[in-house]
C-alpha cells in the first residue's frame, strides 16, 4: 500500500468523518469535497455516479410521502398501536417486531417516529423500563431495511450483483435477510427483557418522581394516535400502496421461478468472460460496461441480446404509478408530501448516497488491483470478513444503501461467492455505534421517563449492546441460511 493510496484513504475517511459530526444533508455534500480532491487534486478517475439506486430511493420515497400525505400511514400507526396496547405486559417482544414490519412494508425506517412516544406511553403505565422495549425498537426501526423490496440497500444489493454475474432477485435477498433479521430480534429481546432497574427500584427515576413538575411531565400525558379519524381516502392510500407492494412482490416471484411476464427489449451486454477494457481505433481505451451502457456492439466484448426490464424499473414505475394514484384518488397533497419527515427523510437519503457512495466507489475503483492484492488472501481462507468490512464502513455512513453500493462491487472484485455477501448483509447496519442517527436521538428525546440514554463517554448508551447482538447474530444466521438456500439451489 503506497503512500498516496494512504493519504487519499485519510481524504475519504476525513469526509466521512466531518460529514458525520454535522450529519444530514452534509454527510454527502462534504463526501463531495472528497470527491473534488480526489479527481482535481490527485487526478483519480470519477467512477460513475449511482444514479440507479438513488431514482429507486426517489420512487420509493415520493410514494411513502404521498402516503403520509394522504393520512395512510397515521392508519397503520393506529393498527400498530391497537396491537401493542393490547398486550401491554408484552410490550418489550411487540414494540421491535412493530416498528420491523413498518419499516419491511414501507421500505424506510423513518416511518416509525410516530410510535416510539406510544411505545414509551405504554410501557410507563405497565411499569415496564421504557429502555427495554424502547432501546431494541429503534434497532429494529432500521434492521427492516434489508428485509423490504422496495428498500435502496436491497435494490442496489439485487442490481450490483446482477452486473457481477449474481443474479438474486429482490424476494431472494429477503428470504434470507428476513429470518436472519428476526433471529438478531429475538436475540436483543431475550437481553433486553430484564436490562437495567426495575421503575419502582431505580435511585435515579424515584428521585425525579419526588419533583411534582417531573411527576407531571412522566405520568401526566398520553401518546396516541387511536383518537385521530381516519378519512376513507386514508385507507383507500394504503390499499393502493400494499397493491403496488403486491405487484413489486408478484414480478420478483415469478422472475424468480422463471416465468417472464415483464416486457423484453433488445439491450448491449459485456460478453461473459470477455475483456474487461477494449482500445477502440481511435486509440480511446473503454471499459466494456461503458460500451454496453452505450449500446456499442464490439465482437468478443459486448453483445446484443433480449432481455426482460429490470426489477429496479419495475419498482420505480410501480411506486411513481401508486403515487399519482394517492394524490388523484386520495386526497394527497404533493406540498404536504414534501414538508413530511418520510419525504424529508429520504431525500437526505439521496443527496448522502450520491456523495459517499460517488466518493468511495472512485477510490476504490482506482485502487482495485492493489485492494485486490491485499485482500484476496484473507477473504479466500475466510470469506466471512468482508463483513467485518461492511461494519466499520457503516459506522460512518448512515446509509445501509450507500454501503451496498459503496462496498459490493469491492467484495465482487475480490472474487467472494454472491451467496456469502448475501449471508452478510445483515452486517450493513452498524450506524447505531455512534448514536447520531435521527431514530435514535428521537428515541431518547421521546422517553420521558429517562432511562433510554446516550452515555456520559458515547458509546455507552442504550443501543449499543441491542444493536451488537442483534448483527452479530442475524450476520452468523444469514451466513448459514444464505449457505442452505446456496447448497439446495434455492439462490
Amino acid at each position: 500500500m503506497s503512500i498516496l493510496m494512504i493519504v487519499e484513504l485519510l481524504v475519504v475517511l476525513g469526509a466521512l468523518w466531518i460529514g458525520a459530526r454535522y450529519g444530514s444533508l452534509a454527510l454527502g455534500a462534504i463526501s463531495g469535497i472528497g470527491l473534488a480532491i480526489l479527481v482535481f487534486g490527485f487526478h483519480l478517475k470519477p467512477s460513475t455516479p449511482p444514479t440507479d439506486v438513488i431514482y429507486i430511493i426517489i420512487a420509493a420515497v415520493t410514494c411513502a410521502g404521498m402516503l403520509q400525505a394522504s393520512g395512510g400511514m397515521d392508519w397503520m400507526i393506529q393498527i400498530a398501536e391497537k396491537i401493542l396496547r393490547k398486550h401491554p405486559d408484552r410490550i418489550t417482544l411487540l414494540a421491535p417486531f412493530t416498528t420491523f414490519f413498518l419499516t419491511v412494508l414501507v421500505g424506510t425506517g423513518h416511518v416509525v417516529y410516530t410510535l416510539m412516544p406510544i411505545i414509551c406511553d405504554i410501557a410507563l403505565k405497565k411499569g415496564i423500563r421504557p429502555e427495554r422495549p424502547c432501546g431494541i425498537a429503534s434497532i429494529a426501526s432500521q434492521i427492516g431495511i434489508t428485509c423490504s423490496p422496495i428498500a435502496a440497500a436491497v435494490v442496489a444489493f439485487s442490481a450490483i450483483s446482477a452486473e457481477n454475474g449474481y443474479h438474486v432477485s429482490n424476494i431472494q435477498i429477503i428470504m434470507v435477510t428476513i429470518p436472519a433479521c428476526i433471529c438478531g430480534i429475538l436475540m436483543a429481546v431475550a437481553y433486553s427483557w430484564h436490562r437495567g432497574l426495575d421503575l419502582d427500584k431505580d435511585p435515579l427515576f424515584q428521585a425525579r418522581l419526588k419533583d411534582p413538575v417531573q411527576h407531571n411531565y412522566i405520568y401526566g400525558n398520553s401518546a396516541t394516535v387511536l383518537d385521530k379519524k381516519i378519512a376513507p381516502e386514508s385507507k383507500r392510500a394504503v390499499y393502493i400502496f400494499l397493491v403496488a407492494l403486491g405487484i413489486i412482490v408478484m414480478f420478483s416471484l415469478t422472475s424468480m421461478m422463471g416465468i417472464n411476464l415483464l416486457p423484453s427489449f433488445d439491450q448491449v451486454q459485456v460478453v461473459s468472460g470477455g475483456p474487461e477494457q477494449i482500445t477502440l481505433a481511435n486509440g480511446v481505451t473503454e471499459s466494456a460496461k461503458q460500451l454496453a451502457k452505450a449500446g456499442v456492439v464490439v465482437a468478443g466484448v459486448t453483445e446484443k441480446v433480449t432481455e426482460p426490464i429490470t426489477m429496479n424499473i419495475v419498482i420505480q414505475i410501480t411506486m411513481i404509478a401508486a403515487a399519482a394514484l394517492m394524490v388523484i384518488f386520495c386526497k394527497a397533497k404533493p406540498k404536504l408530501a414534501v414538508s413530511g419527515a418520510v419525504w424529508q427523510s429520504g431525500m437526505v437519503a439521496v443527496v448522502a448516497i450520491y456523495g459517499i457512495a460517488w466518493m468511495a466507489n472512485t477510490y476504490f475503483d482506482n485502487y482495485k488491483p492493489e485492494m485486490q492484492a491485499m485482500l484476496t488472501n484473507l477473504v479466500t481462507a475466510y470469506p466471512w470478513t468482508i463483513a467485518i468490512a461492511f461494519f466499520l464502513v457503516s459506522v460512518l455512513i448512515n446509509s445501509q444503501g450507500a454501503v451496498v453500493v459503496s462496498m459490493l462491487p469491492l467484495a465482487y472484485s475480490l472474487g467472494i461467492d454472491g451467496w456469502v455477501l448475501l449471508g452478510v448483509m445483515p452486517s450493513v447496519y452498524g450506524y447505531f455505534f455512534i448514536p447520531n442517527y435521527p431514530s435514535d436521538i428521537a428515541t431518547v428525546n421521546f422517553d420521558r421517563s429517562g432511562t433510554t440514554v446516550i452515555g456520559k463517554y458515547l458509546f455507552n448508551h442504550s443501543f449499543m449492546i441491542p444493536g451488537l447482538i442483534h448483527v452479530f447474530t442475524a450476520t452468523i444466521v444469514g451466513y448459514f441460511v444464505a449457505y442452505l438456500f446456496h447448497t439446495i439451489g434455492v439462490i
